[in-house]
C-alpha cells in the first residue's frame, strides 16, 4: 500500500474548488460560533477561531508541551517526540485534512492546539495513576480531554467558543467503523453534562461527541499522528526493533502511514458531510492501533519502572498537596505556584471553585515530568522512588535511526 495518491479527477477538483474559495457544504462557518459572553472591543475581521488560537497560544500551560512526556517517558533525549510536537503533528495532519476537504481550518487548528492541555506528565501511565487517585477521592474518573477543556475554560476563563471547547472534548479515540460523523452539542449546558457522564462512566468516547466535521477531522488526526510515530520512536529508542511490527499494510515508514490514510479518507470523504475510509484501511488501522498497544503501551517491562516509582510518587504528592490546601497552608507550592500564579495571571477570578481534590488534580496534571520530580525531591527528599533516566551517552541507549527498510 506504500505511497498511495489521489485519483486525478478528484485532485483535480480539489485544485479547482481551492482556486475558486469553495467551502464545503458541511464546513462550520465562522457566523455559526457560539461564546459565553461576547468579547467586546475585537476588531470584526479577526475570526472567533483565530480568537480562540490566540488565548491558547498565551495560555501558560502551552509552554509545559515541550517537557510532557508522548509515550517514552524514561530518556533525556530531544529526538523522541515529546507531546508538544505530538500536537504539532496532529493540528498539521488536521489541517492538511481539513483544507483538501474544503473545512474551516481554524477551527481545526484552534481545536488541534488546546486538545492536550490538561494531559498528565508521564503520559499515558500519568493519567492511569492521577485517575485511580481522583477516582478513589472522588468517585470520578479523570481523563485529560475533559481536563484539558477545564484548562481553558475554568482555571484560565478566555471565552473560547463552544465549538473548540466541544472539539478538545471529543477529540480522543476512535474512527469507529469507517465513517464518523458530527452530531449536534445543546450548548455550554449540553456539553458540560456530556463531560460530567463522561468522569462519573469512565469513558468519555461514549458520550462525548464531535458537534462539527471539522472536530471529527481533529480526532482522527489525532491518531494518525500517533500510529506511526511511536513506532519509528520505538525502534529509535531501542525498545523493539524494526522487525517487532507485522502490520505494514498502511505502509513501513511514519510518512507512508499517514500519507495512506489522508489520501483513503479524502478519496471517501470529499463533498460528504462525514469522514469515510474504506474497509481495507479500516482495518489496516485497527490492526495497527492493538499492535501499538500490545507492543508499545503496554509492555510490561517499560511500565514496570513507572509502576514502581511514578504511581506511588503521584500518590505521595496528591495526599501532600491536598493537605497543604486543606490546612490553607499559603507557603505550600500548592498556593505559590498554582493558586496564586492563576489568580496573577486572571485577576478577579473565583479560582479555585472550592473543591480541594479538583484543585490538587488540577495542579499535578499541569505539571511537566521535571517538574513532577523536583517538586516530589522537594517534599520528600528522603524518598527512595527515584526516576531512572536513560541519558544520550547511556550504553543501553540505541541511537541509530530507525530502519526504515
Amino acid at each position: 500500500m506504500a505511497y498511495e495518491t489521489l485519483s486525478p479527477e478528484l485532485a483535480e477538483q480539489i485544485l479547482a474548488d481551492r482556486r475558486s474559495r469553495v467551502l464545503s457544504a458541511a464546513a462550520f462557518r465562522d457566523g455559526g460560533a457560539v461564546r459565553r459572553l461576547p468579547r467586546p472591543g475585537r476588531d470584526s475581521w479577526i475570526s472567533p477561531f483565530a480568537e480562540d488560537i490566540d488565548s491558547i497560544l498565551g495560555c501558560p500551560y502551552y509552554n509545559r508541551y515541550a517537557d510532557k512526556t508522548q509515550v517514552f517517558s524514561l530518556f533525556r533525549n530531544d529526538d523522541i517526540t515529546r507531546r508538544g510536537l505530538h500536537v504539532q503533528l496532529m493540528s498539521r495532519i488536521a489541517r492538511t485534512l481539513g483544507s483538501a476537504l474544503g473545512l474551516n481550518t481554524e477551527l481545526i487548528e484552534a481545536i488541534s492546539l488546546g486538545s492536550e492541555l490538561g494531559h498528565t506528565p508521564f503520559a499515558r501511565a500519568g493519567e492511569r495513576y492521577l485517575d485511580e487517585i481522583f477516582f478513589e477521592h472522588t468517585g470520578r474518573h479523570f481523563r485529560h480531554y475533559i481536563q484539558s477543556v477545564r484548562v481553558l475554560d475554568s482555571i484560565f476563563p478566555y471565552g473560547l467558543t463552544l465549538q473548540t471547547l466541544n472539539g478538545i472534548s471529543a477529540h480522543c479515540d476512535g474512527f469507529g467503523t469507517g465513517r464518523f460523523e458530527p452530531r449536534p452539542v445543546d450548548g455550554f449546558d449540553g456539553l458540560a453534562e456530556a463531560m460530567d457522564r463522561a468522569e462519573l462512566a469512565g469513558n468519555g468516547t461514549d458520550v462525548i461527541w464531535p458537534a462539527t466535521l471539522e472536530a471529527c477531522v481533529v480526532r482522527v488526526a489525532d491518531i494518525l499522528a500517533y500510529i506511526g510515530k511511536d513506532r519509528e520512536d520505538a525502534v529509535y529508542a531501542a525498545v523493539l526493533d524494526s522487525g517487532s511490527f507485522e502490520c505494514r499494510d498502511l505502509g513501513r515508514r511514519n510518512d507512508e502511514i499517514v500519507n495512506s490514510l489522508i489520501v483513503n479518507i479524502i478519496e471517501n470523504s470529499y463533498g460528504k458531510p462525514y469522514l469515510a475510509m474504506d474497509g481495507d484501511h479500516v482495518k489496516a488501522l485497527d490492526a495497527s492501533r492493538k499492535e501499538n498497544h500490545r507492543l508499545i503501551y503496554e509492555d510490561s517491562a517499560s511500565r514496570a519502572h513507572l509502576d514502581e516509582t511514578v504511581r506511588p510518587m503521584m500518590r505521595e504528592l496528591y495526599g501532600r498537596l491536598l493537605s497543604d490546601l486543606s490546612r490553607g497552608d499559603s507557603s505550600s507550592p500548592v498556593f505559590t505556584h498554582h493558586v496564586d500564579y492563576v489568580r496573577s495571571l486572571c485577576p478577579g477570578s473565583a479560582y479555585p471553585d472550592g473543591d480541594p481534590d479538583r484543585t490538587v488534580t488540577d495542579y499535578i496534571s499541569c505539571m511537566t515530568d521535571d517538574y513532577f520530580i523536583d517538586l516530589h525531591r522537594h517534599f520528600f527528599p528522603d524518598s527512595p522512588y527515584r526516576i531512572e533516566y536513560i541519558g544520550y551517552f547511556d550504553p543501553r541507549f540505541d541511537r541509530r535511526p530507525a530502519d526504515p527498510q
